[in-house]
């Protein structure tokens, strides 16, 4: 099986900072186009994403799943579908934790859960974390999106650089063509 990861925040929906209700929640230009096409491709499709606003007290893992409940209903309502399976890591980020982005404890769960060959899955991100969590655990293409576009990170293979999420089709179809 394959998949594609998505982070959250940032790539799914716009990140004000700790998004966790209704009234916050937009989702980004140019998503459900993404969606639609890796789902096309026989993509699972999988959030991974930190949370860390359930671990700084901000909201609570109930808030956390009503505003995913709600993206959930939201991409059924326009797509027919949503994702496959939502990750999430809750801690505070100077937690000792196997979850939080960069490590890969959710990916593996995807993993284990879906039977993925990771070597035929994408993780997309707006964030070095995002990314380097694919590259820890093995996820061939790496699709990073936003405001680091332009810019060199070393230690990555097979990372592409995106402005936005409107731009990551073209890439997938370059990849999978060749």
């Amino acid at each position: 099986m394959k998949a594609v990861f998505f982070d959250r925040d940032g790539v799914v929906n716009k990140d004000f900072g700790y998004v966790y209700q209704q009234k916050d929640f937009e989702f980004v230009a140019g998503i459900f186009e993404l969606l639609q096409y890796c789902k096309q491709k026989g993509f699972l499709l999988i959030i991974v994403t930190n949370q860390s606003g359930i671990g700084r007290g901000y909201y609570s893992i109930e808030d956390f799943k009503s505003i995913t409940s709600y993206m959930q209903q939201e991409l059924k309502k326009t797509l027919k579908f949503g994702f496959d399976s939502i990750y999430f890591c809750p801690h505070h980020p100077e937690s000792d934790c196997q979850c939080r982005k960069p490590k890969i404890s959710m990916i593996e769960q995807a993993k284990k859960d879906y039977h993925l060959d990771l070597s035929q899955c994408f993780i997309i991100g707006d964030k070095i974390s995002d990314v380097q969590a694919g590259q820890n655990a093995g996820i061939k293409h790496k699709i990073l999106v936003g405001k680091q576009a332009g810019s060199t990170i070393q230690g990555l293979d097979h990372l592409h650089i995106v402005t936005q999420i409107s731009e990551v089709r073209e890439v997938m179809e370059r990849i999978l063509t060749t």
